[in-house]
């Protein structure tokens, strides 16, 4: 798993703030939190936050709700369904990146230790920008490509076999946890597409109803959008969907070869 990398911002501050458990509480957790704001000119610091568990939801993301809506307000991060579902609170915790909604409290031992994704500038505390990712998956031009007229009154139908095929490359929620694990990412960003928007490439690459192969292909042909790849595996290690980046980038350096032969 990849370890936490600080944001370009600076060194880690040691006068981080504490805030111990509430008087009573039996069964505690300390949270040791990453802090940064570009509005005050101090250095990036961790916070720690002592929570009574008997009074808080099971997952690290009840947790946040907690410490921000009831021991410190100015803790800044990104939520939404709490089901896995949107990708939205995606941070690395305790060394891994992973989504604050379905980790689990208990899973983690001793303190919890949240950080923004790796190697992603920060906008604020656990926010990270993601600006250049989201360019990056629109430069895959991610819909359905076609040539030919749409069937008139009806769908542009496919065989459950050709459906099968998108199994495992559809169920991305863009959360940026693969290709922020990624060292050919952190160290390419600027030209290597990565494995969270490869995946989603392929995923149109894969759909029989898209007439767009040959263009998507041309896109991707560059030492380095494709070809930064090394297997290390990270991102299907990480990704908290139990998806594959890896053997999708696979499958589309095959589609180079095919082509080429």
């Amino acid at each position: 798993m990849a370890e936490f990398s600080l944001p370009a911002n600076s060194k880690i501050s040691d006068k981080g703030k504490s805030y111990p458990a509430p008087a009573g509480a039996s069964r505690t957790k300390t949270f040791r939190i990453y802090r940064w704001s570009p509005d005050d000119g101090q250095n990036p610091r961790y916070d720690s936050y002592t929570i009574d568990l008997d009074d808080c939801g099971p997952m690290v993301l009840d947790a946040l709700i907690k410490i921000k809506g009831e021991i410190d307000p100015t803790l800044t991060f990104r939520r939404s369904c709490r089901e896995g579902i949107c990708g939205s609170c995606s941070m690395n915790i305790d060394g891994t990146n992973t989504l604050a909604c379905t980790l689990a409290i208990e899973d983690v031992k001793g303190d919890v230790k949240i950080t923004p994704l790796p190697h992603m500038q920060v906008v604020k505390d656990l926010v990270p920008d993601m600006t250049h990712f989201y360019a990056q998956y629109a430069s895959i031009k991610p819909w359905l490509q076609t040539v030919t007229p749409a069937p008139a009154m009806k769908e542009r139908v496919q065989s459950p076999q050709d459906r099968e095929k998108l199994d495992g490359l559809y169920e991305c929620i863009l959360c940026a946890c693969c290709s922020t694990s990624c060292p050919s990412y952190w160290w390419n960003s600027d030209r290597f597409l990565g494995p969270a928007i490869l995946l989603q490439a392929y995923r149109w690459l894969a759909d029989s109803r898209d007439e767009m192969t040959g263009e998507r292909l041309d896109q991707l042909e560059d030492p380095f959008r494709l070809y930064r790849c090394h297997t290390i595996m990270n991102c299907a290690n990480v990704c908290p969907k139990g998806l594959n980046p890896a053997k999708a980038i696979a499958e589309i350096k095959k589609m180079m070869v095919s082509r080429s032969v």
